[in-house]
């Protein structure tokens, strides 16, 4: 059976045709799907019931609940939800993915993940650890915003999950469509915020077929020390992706940031700030410093190896980069951590504790 989550408006005005309806019953596929976000296609009741019958024998919505789910003891939850259209594949087991929720203030963001697992393999996140096990379809990224308890109350969200969105451009890009279009949830795209090491292909085409705001996951601004706990580097490289980001406007609504992990004596010194203001002041910009957050579990050879690699930078040497890089010209936040006690914070999902409880 086909699913109908994460078509666009013509895609569903084809399904109309195909199966007997008025092409303007696509338009009311459209507003079922994304304004009244039905589960069946029962549902959709101004549509015949000859109608809906015939949809029935080709199509289901695509809509599933999380299977599991974690509550920190500062509000943030994380949600397990099956990837189904892998977990589907002949000889494949079931595969995870998370979704995280973060409440705060005037704010409600949700965290989607958009592969299962990475190929990235950065050597300080947990996520790389899974190996890489396929790609999230359209409907599989938008059922996690549709499927969570806060759906309705979202401000934000933000594709920092599981996984490199531009190694998923089209189904991201999919996504993005129908939330931004009017056929679909009309969002405002500066509600929107991709991340990226920087795959440029899928980059390039996120800049020409997007208005969402960016992050780049940047963690070091010398070449060779980027590459040595970014893999991705070789073929991402730092000074390319800058080179890209600089051929479009950013002076308006949209927005880029970089995303900066900090560890002690390993990219918090003055020789890293001082890199990091030539080559991020020429254009405007925010730079997100992260607490880095690491394996809590019982591994102890990656914990070990982690406390050796990646000393998690300290609270005075943080604001001491986020004053000094601001004093001179480079807008700098530190992240506020959340969620860690559930594996939920930046760089921590495993789908580990969930797929235990469920």
């Amino acid at each position: 059976m086909e699913v109908l989550l994460g078509k666009d408006i013509d895609e569903l005005q084809t399904i109309a045709l195909s199966v007997g309806l008025p092409k303007f019953a696509g338009k009311q596929l459209a507003q079922w799907l994304y304004n009244k976000r039905v589960c069946s296609i029962d549902e959709m009741t101004n549509i015949s019931l000859s109608g809906r019958e015939a949809l029935k024998n080709k199509y289901i919505v695509g809509r599933h609940a999380p299977v599991a789910e974690a509550v920190s003891v500062d509000g943030t939850r994380k949600y397990l939800f099956e990837a189904m259209s892998i977990s589907a594949m002949d000889g494949q087991p079931k595969q995870y993915i998370e979704s995280v929720y973060i409440p705060e203030d005037d704010r409600a963001t949700l965290c989607v993940s958009t592969q299962v697992g990475c190929k990235m393999g950065c050597k300080f996140c947990m996520t790389g650890t899974l190996g890489f096990h396929g790609q999230l379809p359209a409907s599989e990224i938008l059922n996690q915003i549709f499927e969570i308890d806060a759906r309705y109350g979202l401000t934000n969200v933000v594709y920092m999950g599981e996984g490199e969105p531009m190694d998923n451009i089209d189904e991201v890009l999919r996504s993005l469509n129908v939330l931004t279009n009017d056929y679909g949830c009309a969002w405002s795209p500066k509600r929107i915020t991709v991340s990226s090491v920087g795959v440029i292909a899928g980059l390039k085409r996120f800049l020409d077929e997007s208005e969402c705001h960016l992050a780049i996951s940047l963690h070091n601004p010398f070449a060779t020390e980027r590459q040595q706990i970014m893999p991705a580097q070789k073929m991402c490289a730092l000074e390319d992706v800058l080179a890209l980001i600089r051929q479009y406007d950013w002076s308006h609504q949209r927005r880029v940031s970089f995303e900066y992990i900090c560890w002690a004596g390993v990219n918090d010194s003055p020789r890293h700030a001082k890199e990091l203001i030539r080559l991020l002041r020429p254009f405007p910009c925010r730079v997100n410093l992260i607490r880095f957050h690491k394996d809590t579990e019982n591994n102890a050879a990656t914990r070990n190896s982690q406390d050796e690699l990646f000393p998690a930078s300290n609270e005075k040497q943080m604001e001491w980069l986020r004053d000094y890089l601001t004093e001179n010209g480079v807008t700098t936040t530190i992240r506020r951590s959340r969620g860690e006690d559930i594996l939920a914070a930046c760089g921590m999902l495993v789908a580990r504790e969930l797929q235990e409880q469920k």
